[in-house]
């Protein structure tokens, strides 16, 4: 997932702005208590995706994985006042921490998480949204991808989370034998000729796709 030099990340990193304290504290327990740390924003990609939500001023935010809810957590910063996010993980293991810190950061009103498996409750949502984010299971990146493209609002955002999937993207073996890195590149390649949206891949992190919906 490095893909510059340690250097210049940090350099990144101290020129952008700081994370609240909540979300300090929720990195802070999720490198401590939680298995698989580095699934987490963190602070350099949080602030990137606070940036964004904060331009879009959503009302509408759906996230498909949710983790330990950093994520939601930063979206959700951009969210105009009457604005809800609903995020949405199989896993009802970290169902406790997600509420707690979403109460820690009083947004408790702006926040909907709903345990299920996102291919199904999306289904059962009636919204439209102005913001999506995928950071779920790789191989079903098309397939939410589906799900959401036709309910997006015109000039609506989708991101994508680890589309570049520790560089595996340009490594021929994985291309060919990596289940997960096949998933992604035809991720890649579909959506970025859609006719329905403008396409940009960020090398930040472990890359993110940025799709607005024309």
């Amino acid at each position: 997932m490095d893909f510059i030099q340690d250097s210049i990340q940090d350099y990144c990193n101290s020129h952008t702005s700081q994370e609240p304290f909540y979300l300090q504290q929720l990195s802070r327990y999720t490198h401590a208590k939680v298995l698989q740390p580095r699934m987490l924003s963190g602070h350099f990609q949080g602030r990137f995706l606070a940036m964004i939500s904060k331009f879009l001023k959503p009302t509408s935010i759906l996230e498909i994985g949710t983790y330990t809810g950093y994520s939601a957590l930063c979206l959700a910063e951009g969210l105009q006042a009457d604005g809800k996010l609903i995020t949405i993980d199989i896993n009802p293991e970290l169902e406790e921490v997600i509420h707690t810190h979403i109460q820690m950061a009083g947004m408790e009103g702006k926040i909907q998480f709903i345990v299920g498996d996102a291919y199904q409750v999306i289904r059962t949502l009636p919204q439209n949204f102005d913001l999506v984010f995928i950071d779920a299971d790789k191989q079903n990146y098309s397939k939410y991808f589906d799900l959401v493209a036709d309910r997006m609002n015109e000039g609506g955002v989708i991101l994508a989370d680890n589309v570049l999937w520790s560089g595996k993207v340009v490594d021929e073996k994985a291309r060919l034998n990596d289940k997960d890195t096949i998933a992604l590149n035809a991720f890649n390649e579909r959506v970025s000729v859609d006719p329905r949206f403008e396409s940009i891949l960020f090398p930040i992190r472990d890359g993110i796709m940025m799709l607005r919906k024309k």
